[in-house]
């Protein structure tokens, strides 16, 4: 049997994380929004503890995204929260800003450390260059192709992570601009609870009308998604061959029952790889099991995975 990548789910509740764990999800992503982005819901510190305790007592990871845009004023808050998580057990934070990493490093050492910088982690040397800072894995651009992932990997000496399913994140602006653009019209929002995961806002363009491009604003601003949906369920092989350390299934935006189904689909791909490498053959009925369930106005698509790249 070949090793296993691991397979990580974000969850926004103890409800989520349970039932994520249970269709087969190795490891969660969970967060506070004064300290994280596009988080699928707000855990504080009582409830990742106890997220912890769920976690590790199934043998599964608990990584906490501490990734905002920080600003002065956030910081020593930042200092506290890290020390904090480090003492309920997390096994990683993840992060963009090196403000971040300084501190973990300063206060709670024993924590590891998941770079990601979004769109920006394009090449082995940069992700090697925060791994020698103390980073122990690279979470890689959305917009890499697959002979640019699967070719990275040899000359990385660090762990890396590859998002292989669920929307993507194409814009974001710390401004409040829907509620601004209402409020303009005359038509004033409560932010919390007309403009979170719940309300069902699209951008329209007029070039592309049929497509919608979800769009939410939480306390850390305006946050537009992509307007299909990744899924290599079928190439997933080719990334489990080049030795990819960990596959994320993106749940913000989905009901909890399509992404039991979609982490269910991945989970049986994985295992059926890592018996038999040589004699593995996708299952129809795994992918099958998406589109059943799949929105009708949301594409399946392979993403950035075979687009080429001119830099």
């Amino acid at each position: 049997m070949t090793r296993k990548p691991e397979l990580l789910v974000p969850a926004g509740s103890l409800k989520e994380l349970e039932r994520y764990l249970q269709a087969g999800a190795d490891a969660v992503l969970i967060g506070e929004a004064k300290y994280g982005m596009r988080l699928p819901g707000d855990m504080e510190l009582p409830d990742i503890g106890e997220a912890v305790r769920i976690a590790h007592e199934r043998g599964a990871k608990v990584y906490v995204r501490v990734n905002n845009l920080m600003g002065n004023h956030i910081l020593e808050d930042v200092r506290g929260y890290v020390k904090r998580l480090a003492e309920l057990g997390v096994d990683a934070v993840e992060f963009g800003d090196p403000a971040v990493l300084q501190i973990v490093r300063e206060e709670a050492p024993q924590l590891n450390l998941h770079w990601n910088s979004e769109m920006t982690t394009t090449n082995f040397a940069t992700a090697n260059y925060w791994g020698s800072k103390g980073a122990s894995r690279v979470v890689l651009a959305r917009e890499l192709n697959m002979d640019e992932l699967t070719g990275m990997h040899p000359a990385l000496k660090i762990e890396a992570e590859v998002q292989v399913h669920g929307m993507t994140n194409i814009y974001h602006s710390k401004r409040s601009l829907v509620q601004s653009y209402m409020t303009h019209q005359g038509r004033p929002v409560d932010p919390q609870s007309d403009l979170g995961l719940t309300r069902g806002l699209f951008l329209i363009e007029a070039e592309r009308r049929d497509e919608k491009f979800p769009i939410y604003e939480d306390v850390n601003g305006t946050h537009i998604m992509s307007s299909d949906d990744i899924c290599i369920l079928e190439d997933l092989h080719m990334l489990m061959a080049a030795d990819v350390d960990s596959f994320k299934i993106e749940t913000i935006l989905k009901p909890i029952g399509y992404n039991e189904t979609v982490i269910a689909s991945y989970r049986q791909a994985i295992d059926t790889y890592a018996q038999d490498p040589e004699q593995y053959e996708l299952d129809e009925a795994w992918i099958d099991a998406i589109r059943e369930i799949q929105d009708p106005e949301r594409e399946l698509s392979f993403g950035f995975f075979y687009k080429e790249q001119v830099y």
